[in-house]
């Protein structure tokens, strides 16, 4: 006689509960893809849309419509517009964006030489400013309430309410104009040694640090905070352990995850907002290269350039969410 166990029905997990930071990883993956495919497709419209024709602008006012239109089915442009934008669409998936209109020359190439420069501006504001910030919002934390943190919250709401290119011009008409210490306009080329391109990129890292600055430090300040009423932060202190300390060794670990997000989120905006910054200082990177290319209507280079600023700040967004969900203690040990 067999003996029968009714063990009950037991529910199948699904893949969520099993892996669900894993899940939760692809879900943005995917989504980052989608939000930039739908991107991609209303900058080629919008830029399709603009007011203005190349071939008439190439040309000028007192060009023969039949002149005009040769130009415009030598471009393709007589082409519906669908299929110009998968023919477009299918190139840049392998880093083929097209011929630029004006110069004949490979807009790959171009971009690949402007953006270095903007990515080693980017890369110099935030090795400044990441650190920076860090150091002030832990400082604003240790002196909360007093007059080293009524002052560093000042200075940081007067960098916030300024944009970008009054900061850039303030700092030209002192360094440069009044006292003659540093470089304008900052341009940069191959043949110049790091000494010189340093100083060339002064003043707009200069301008690119104090914009993100001033949110990243006030964002610091708030997490450390957040973490500094927990429990443990009560029993390090009566333990003795030194306010100063117990900032740098409990408080800015346990909050990393929102700092982190935070300067994800900037740098996000350090490698978009350097159009501004570029076209203010004269700044051969991709910035200025798509402003000069908006004012002769050279579409292929506006259409790659906006491609690639919209997958820059997708990406870093994404980085950001995964950050956030790679932190989450409840995510990476499920029970």
């Amino acid at each position: 006689m067999t003996q029968s166990t009714d063990t009950g029905d037991i529910p199948a997990l699904s893949l969520y509960q099993r892996f669900p930071l894993a899940v939760l990883v692809a879900q943005r993956l995917v989504l980052s893809l989608v939000l930039l495919l739908a991107v991609s497709v209303l900058i080629y419209g919008g830029v399709e849309a603009l007011p203005g024709d190349f071939a008439t602008t190439y040309l000028g006012q007192s060009a023969t419509p039949q002149a005009v239109a040769n130009i415009r089915a030598d471009l393709g442009l007589d082409r519906p517009i669908v299929t110009r934008y998968f023919e477009w669409l299918g190139g840049a998936i392998q880093g083929d964006f097209g011929t630029s209109w004006a110069s004949r020359n490979s807009v790959t190439e171009q971009i690949g030489k402007r953006l270095g420069n903007s990515l080693s501006l980017a890369a110099l504001a935030a090795a400044i400013s990441v650190p920076l910030a860090v150091g002030l919002g832990m400082l604003a934390v240790h002196f909360r309430n007093r007059m080293p943190d009524r002052i560093i919250n000042v200075i940081s709401l007067a960098a916030i309410s300024l944009p970008e290119f009054f900061i850039g011009y303030l700092l030209i008409l002192v360094f440069a104009i009044n006292f003659n210490i540093a470089t304008f306009p900052s341009t940069v080329h191959d043949g110049m040694t790091i000494a010189e391109r340093l100083k060339a990129m002064a003043l707009p890292t200069a301008t690119l640090v104090l914009v993100v600055l001033a949110h990243m430090m006030r964002m610091t300040r708030a997490a450390i905070l957040s973490v500094m009423s927990s429990a443990y932060m009560e029993t390090a202190e009566l333990k003795g352990l030194s306010a100063l300390r117990a900032i740098v060794k409990h408080a800015a670990p346990n909050a990393i995850a929102p700092i982190v997000n935070v300067v994800a989120l900037n740098l996000a905006y350090l490698v978009v907002g350097v159009v501004v910054v570029e076209v203010v200082f004269v700044y051969p990177g991709m910035g200025q290269y798509m402003v000069d290319a908006v004012t002769v209507r050279d579409m292929p280079v506006v259409q790659a350039c906006g491609l690639i600023f919209a997958a820059v700040y997708i990406f870093l967004n994404m980085l950001a969410d995964i950050i956030a969900i790679v932190a989450n203690p409840r995510l990476r040990h499920p029970r």
